[in-house]
């Protein structure tokens, strides 16, 4: 005979963290951009439905949707292939939640990264300037490729993230699309 049981999200359904800590995926709301953990230390939070231009501005992520073709269940290229090149470089500090057959907290797919949100920012950046790098290294056009690498030569991402995140308001729940 099945057990009874009260509707809704299994209490014990928590998600661990790279930390070793763990967590209720119902603490997450969908303004959420860090989690204090227990550790001492400052998670970064990222759900499917944050868009990618949390990373990058509105205009680059247009280009971005035109030129890479996804093959998955995705429409465009957006938030989730972003953090699906972050755990292929960082799969020990990336943990991920399924959570599409929860109505309960808003989202499909949570990211907690061993990393807080500016440093995760930077990675993001400096891996996507990594596939522009070698997208373009395969141009036949000796011009563009030059002038790629010396604009890229200048490019500190560092500061990128630091004047997009202030141009943001990262702190605020009222953050937009620049």
């Amino acid at each position: 005979m099945a057990e009874p049981r009260v509707p809704g999200p299994d209490p014990d359904d928590r998600l661990e963290l790279p930390c070793g800590n763990s967590l209720d995926p119902h603490e997450i709301d969908l303004g959420m951009r860090e989690y204090t953990c227990s550790c001492d230390e400052t998670h970064a939070v990222v759900t499917d439905v944050h868009p990618p231009s949390r990373f990058f501005p509105e205009s680059f992520v247009v280009v971005l949707q035109e030129l890479i073709e996804t093959d998955d269940e995705f429409e465009e290229f957006g938030t989730p292939h972003l953090l699906g090149v972050v755990m292929e470089e960082f799969p020990e500090d990336v943990a991920t939640h399924d959570a599409s057959d929860d109505g309960a907290v808003g989202y499909s797919m949570l990211w907690v990264t061993d990393f807080d949100a500016r440093r995760l920012h930077e990675i993001v950046v400096e891996l996507v300037v990594e596939l522009m790098e070698h997208a373009i290294s395969h141009a036949e056009d000796d011009t563009a490729v030059s002038e790629f690498e010396r604009q890229m030569l200048e490019f500190d991402v560092g500061e990128f993230v630091e004047q997009y995140r202030r141009q943001r308001e990262f702190e605020s729940e009222h953050d937009r699309a620049l």
